[in-house]
């Protein structure tokens, strides 16, 4: 065999290719500096062995699709339509809208997009008069995530139009957080990964490869509390020796859940 050629990542298609596969393979390979690899009928591992890389991005059913060795990481909206679908027709309440005290026309910089989640039920929130940025250290996460909030097509008016107004970018949020103006956003937001995830969160494991796993510092709190015009919020396992560590004197959550979050008020 020839010597490797090494990558961050490929982009390729799936098997069963389409001209709009390809079409996208190429454009998202050239907007992340990345090589496009014709997949033939080679499969994931073989591209993986031949490159030398553990992440395959892939265009395929119209998104993408981060392959990687614990899993396959996509967009799908399914935990924010039942968040949503609570806020419309339930007891119009969610935690974390509740953390962030969050009301129409505010603005909420999420600092850890992941799967964007959290960024569309805030969005919803906030309604067309308010503004989302979610902020992604991983270019492959914010890739597969900024696509699909994009293009996917929702089942329901409300949540796809929640998805199309946040803005993607591509970021470590320290860098964003030093040069953000004062008071720029009413709330800042961090959802890291956990220090102690939890068993039942497997749906995060295909995630958890690409993903920044640095925890939130004093230092991060501290420019986001410069940031903030009302709250800091964040999200963390309700055990989770993290808000007081940081600062966060009130948490709020649900009595028997397993996630909490800390609020620091302006």
């Amino acid at each position: 065999m020839s010597e490797k050629n090494t990558a961050q990542a490929v982009v390729t298609t799936g098997r069963k290719n389409r001209d709009s596969s390809t079409a996208l393979a190429r454009e998202t390979a050239k907007r992340l500096g990345l090589p496009f690899v014709p997949r033939k009928n080679e499969s994931l591992e073989e591209l993986r062995e031949q490159y030398g890389t553990e992440f395959v991005l892939v265009a395929k059913k119209g998104l993408l699709y981060l392959e990687t060795r614990e899993g396959e990481f996509f967009f799908h909206p399914n935990m924010a339509h039942l968040r949503l679908k609570n806020l419309r027709f339930g007891n119009g309440r969610d935690h974390m809208v509740d953390a962030m005290d969050l009301r129409r026309g505010m603005s909420v910089l999420d600092c850890t997009l992941g799967f964007g989640t959290d960024a569309i039920v805030a969005s919803f929130a906030a309604d067309a008069e308010g503004r989302v940025t979610g902020l992604e250290a991983s270019p492959l996460i914010a890739e597969v995530t900024g696509y699909g909030l994009s293009h996917f097509h929702a089942e329901n008016y409300p949540i796809q139009e929640a998805m199309r107004r946040i803005r993607v970018i591509s970021t470590d949020y320290m860098d964003f957080l030093r040069r953000a103006e004062d008071n720029s956003y009413d709330i800042v937001y961090f959802d890291p990964m956990f220090r102690h995830p939890l068993q039942e969160s497997r749906n995060l494991n295909p995630l958890r490869p690409a993903a920044d796993h640095s925890p939130v510092t004093e230092e991060a709190v501290s420019e986001a509390r410069r940031v903030a015009k009302c709250r800091v919020v964040l999200k963390e396992n309700a055990r989770s020796g993290e808000f007081e560590r940081l600062g966060f004197s009130t948490v709020a959550g649900g009595k028997y859940s397993r996630v909490h979050y800390g609020i620091i008020q302006i």
